[in-house]
């Protein structure tokens, strides 16, 4: 199905929903078991490496999907000691294709749970539409109606959305204003046609808008929760093997170990941010937990700058001095005045206790330094 059909059609009903966060007609089941068989989508992902991992320690068996059996192997290769009864993987090479889950969702034993975290995130873009609205979109409803027709056994879908279809860009910085999971991002299809930043945030609205009228129009026999993280900072996976593939949250915390921000600190654009193991964990939990089922789940830590980013390398690592830029380097602060945040429901629900960012930039340059920064 074309991208725009998909986004078009969502629109008209969508506005109907908005405050149906809950979806009552989705059946939960109260025996969820405690262990679960798990489908985890997009294994070699940044956020989806850190799930694959958490949800291993929880005992879980998970298959999980990649483009190719070479990413495959080296997920693999991370986890020698770990059957293919618990680690095992599917080949999916274009989510985007109808279809493209069809064989995914089939298991023995059956799934339980689906993670959904397969979905572009980069601006080395040409076609907005075709690069990232449509494999967002298509990806996440071609995922659902998968589910629904071949995989009856799943009783909870978790899909990872963003702050980008939170967010309304346009009124700035709205001092006073707080946002939560009762926003929406506004943008428009042809606005998210402009750039590749409007294509990712509309592709991240449009596709969470599209998952949610999915469950209220097929009323299918699983719940689905999502995941909204602003920017997501934390240590890289160790199998990940080049400075060149880093997600793109984290190429800020290369660049300042690579002396990029020396002459001068860029806007630091998103205030907000997340460490990639406590968002990791919230997928994981939302898929355990029955109270976790139809809501979304603003995952946020705190507040950041690039400037605090500079001072915690230099604080925690004086071997880059020579890379850093000095006190008097203009830009990368975080304005005085700005939107507040609220993310009581993911401590409440989820339990989430959030690392610091200290913490976060610390054991990412840490994972850097391995690789060769």
């Amino acid at each position: 199905m074309d991208g725009e059909l998909v986004y078009n059609s969502s629109l008209k009903i969508f506005s109907a929903l908005l405050l149906k966060l809950s979806i009552p007609s989705a059946k939960t089941d109260s025996n969820f078991t405690a262990i679960m068989r798990v489908l985890l989508t997009g294994g070699s992902g940044f956020i989806a490496a850190h799930t694959l991992d958490v949800l291993l320690k929880h005992g879980h068996s998970v298959v999980t999907t990649v483009r190719t059996q070479e990413k495959a192997n080296k997920i693999k290769e991370a986890y020698p000691d770990t059957p293919k009864d618990k680690l095992d993987f599917a080949l999916v090479e274009d989510i985007a294709q109808p279809g493209a889950f069809d064989k995914a969702v089939i298991s023995e034993p059956p799934f339980e749970a689906v993670l959904h975290t397969a979905s572009p995130f980069h601006f080395n873009v040409t076609d907005v539409q075709k690069q990232l609205l449509d494999p967002a979109i298509i990806g996440t409803t071609g995922i659902l109606k998968s589910i629904k027709a071949s995989a009856p056994s799943v009783k909870r879908v978790v899909i990872t959305s963003s702050f980008a279809a939170i967010v309304d860009g346009p009124k700035g910085l709205r001092p006073g204003y707080t946002y939560s999971e009762a926003d929406w991002n506004p943008i428009t299809h042809e606005e998210a046609l402009k750039d590749p930043s409007s294509g990712y945030r509309g592709s991240k609205t449009f596709a969470e808008k599209a998952a949610w009228e999915f469950v209220e129009k097929e009323k299918p026999n699983f719940t689905i929760t999502t995941m909204n993280p602003p920017l997501v900072l934390g240590p890289i996976v160790h199998y990940l093997n080049s400075l060149d593939a880093l997600n793109t949250s984290n190429q800020r915390i290369r660049d300042v170990t690579l002396g990029k921000f020396k002459e001068e600190i860029p806007e630091t654009g998103v205030f907000l941010w997340v460490d990639v193991r406590d968002l990791a964990l919230a997928h994981v939990k939302a898929a355990e937990q029955e109270d976790a089922a139809n809501k979304r789940f603003f995952v946020v830590a705190d507040y950041f700058s690039n400037k605090g980013i500079v001072e915690a390398v230099r604080k925690n690592f004086p071997e880059y001095k020579d890379q850093l830029p000095g006190p008097d380097v203009p830009g990368g602060t975080r304005p005085e005045e700005i939107y507040k945040f609220d993310n009581s429901q993911s401590k409440s629900i989820l339990g989430l206790q959030f690392r610091s960012f200290d913490e976060a930039i610390t054991d990412t340059v840490k994972s850097l330094k391995a690789v060769g920064a």
